[in-house]
């Protein structure tokens, strides 16, 4: 089995590893064809089926945009209010597991065999993670969550600071101040990153270790065993493939708004859906270009520079907004965060149901749905690491990084609300009129050098972008061909392209209603996936040499 595998891009085990004996070679089941000039290389019935019914979609929201919107905005309220503790419910779970594997004996286990050593190098590793993981989710959420929590969502019950005409009200500020930033952190922190290391270790263990193919049926071996390779897997990797595609379109469909809004904001662009189609339509141009470059050429090099220039943009909000007192909120957020984080997890008995239904249950269905997506690309920067040292630096460090951001963002835009109610921007974009995609842009307005900083943020927006969409089109290529890492370019254009058309499609048919409530409905039945993923790695990580 491992000449095979590494024949099909996958290293072999170093050292001693667990190879699972089975007859299925990578591919068999492949369709290898031409179509003019490209050569294809697509899993019978995986890529067919998954394919066909996106097409469909597509076709359907186009066609018919009102009936999709009004179906779109009954589809989420009514998944939220009743699946809400369900979702809850998992991502606790999730956390539990990966902070048992760090303690455990199994978290010595090296990922890619005994002998095996790290790909890329600590900076290489973190940036892909930042830029696949959460790159639009920030810049999208980062000013608008804290302070909607601070004021409008009121988590656990937290009194806003704001009468109902707009008045300050001083002895509720303290309090309000901090469960905005805990409220945001908790959606940013443990939880999701606890979901995207569960499948990324489902991989890289399976795949690196086992030398099974690079696909979601491959972590459920252990309780499937041969019937993986039939249908039980077939509809697996059709839900995951269903799962990253919607939940790749929602981030894409948010990036396309923020960045309209803001080039609306400096340079008067109309901000509507036309512009936000022709954003998608071109920024997807780009991503192709990526994706002909390969995974170093292309995600690696975009994602590095993007980080540096994410972080000149974090420094210069952090020391423009005022240093000492952001890094005051980070302190006292990160305080709040842990004392709340378990009420703020409890899934039952709860009264705040706008806070817990509209963003807790939508993000971590979001995130569920995504899984796929950074699992896989995670599994395939990771091979080297300790399960210890792989869990730790996938859950802890990007969570601090995570919270660090929104204590920046989000506790200067908080300072300009709390400052000047009445002439603050954010105050008027979030609070009076709730227009998500300009909050951003609304924060860096009062700061200097507005227009240089805003032109920035779009650009960090455009880049997102066209990161999320290549490594998107390299993970379902990836699961449409057979686990097959080295398929031909072709069938990463055609995910790529309708990566864009999926998220043009869900705008067209309902706007952000309908994005959401794409990722929600296929989030749901991958949740059960994802928790059978985690009795499959401890089988796993069992007959491990370590």
């Amino acid at each position: 089995m491992s000449d095979d595998t590494a024949n099909q891009g996958i290293p072999a085990p170093e050292g001693a590893s667990d190879i699972i004996d089975t007859d299925y070679k990578i591919g068999q089941d492949n369709i290898q064809t031409k179509i003019g000039p490209f050569g294809l290389d697509i899993h019978n019935p995986v890529f067919v089926i998954s394919g066909l019914v996106i097409i469909a979609f597509v076709a359907y929201a186009l066609l018919a945009p009102q009936q999709a919107a009004d179906f779109f905005g009954w589809l989420r309220p009514a998944l939220t209010s009743t699946f809400d503790w369900f979702f809850l419910s998992a991502a606790n779970i999730f956390v539990i597991f990966c902070l048992l594997l760090i303690v455990t004996p199994y978290g010595a286990v090296r990922l890619g065999g005994t002998d095996a050593t790290p790909d890329y190098g600590y900076l290489g590793w973190f940036a892909m993670l930042f830029a696949a993981g959460m790159g639009i989710g920030l810049m999208f959420f980062g000013v608008l969550e804290p302070v909607y929590h601070m004021a409008i969502s009121a988590p656990l019950g937290v009194p806003s600071p704001f009468t109902e005409g707009g008045e300050l009200i001083p002895e509720n500020v303290e309090a309000a101040r901090a469960m905005g930033l805990a409220a945001t952190s908790y959606h940013w922190a443990l939880h999701p990153w606890a979901i995207y290391a569960v499948v990324a270790l489902a991989l890289a263990l399976f795949s690196y270790n086992k030398g099974l193919p690079l696909t979601i049926r491959s972590a459920f071996y252990p309780i499937f065993g041969e019937r993986v390779w039939g249908w039980t897997g077939h509809i697996i990797d059709t839900l995951a493939v269903f799962a990253t595609l919607f939940g790749l379109a929602t981030s894409l469909g948010f990036g396309a708004q923020q960045a309209n809004a803001g080039l609306e904001h400096i340079y008067g662009i109309p901000n509507n859906v036309t512009v936000q189609v022709i954003l998608i339509i071109a920024i997807t141009g780009v991503a192709l270009i990526s994706v002909l470059r390969g995974l170093d050429g292309g995600v690696k090099v975009l994602s590095e520079i993007n980080m540096v220039i994410a972080l000149v943009l974090l420094l210069f909000v952090l020391f423009a907004a005022g240093a000492v007192t952001i890094l005051g909120d980070f302190v006292s957020g990160l305080g709040s965060y842990f004392k709340n984080v378990i009420p703020l997890s409890n899934p039952f008995g709860r009264e705040d149901t706008g806070y817990m239904q509209g963003w807790t249950a939508f993000y971590w269905a979001w995130w569920i749905s995504w899984s796929p997506f950074v699992g896989m690309f995670i599994a395939r920067v990771s091979r080297g690491r300790t399960v210890r040292e792989f869990v730790t630096c996938v859950l802890i460090i990007p969570s601090l990084v995570c919270v660090f951001w929104m204590a920046v963002f989000g506790g200067a835009a908080i300072d300009q609300v709390l400052s000047d109610p009445a002439g603050s921007a954010v105050k008027a974009q979030v609070i009076d009129s709730y227009n998500p995609p300009l909050s951003l842009f609304a924060m860096l307005e009062s700061l200097p050098l507005a227009s240089i900083t805003s032109t920035i943020g779009i650009i960090l927006v455009i880049v997102f972008f066209v990161t999320s969409s290549d490594s998107g089109s390299l993970v379902i290529d990836t699961i449409t061909a057979g686990g097959k890492v080295d398929a031909p370019v072709p069938q990463r254009v055609f995910w790529c392209t309708f990566e864009g058309l999926v998220a043009i499609a869900l705008l067209v048919g309902g706007g952000l209603g309908a994005l959401q409530a794409m990722v929600i409905s296929t989030g749901l039945p991958f949740t059960l996936i994802l928790l059978a993923i985690c009795v499959s790695i401890w089988k796993g990580l069992a007959s491990e040499k370590r």
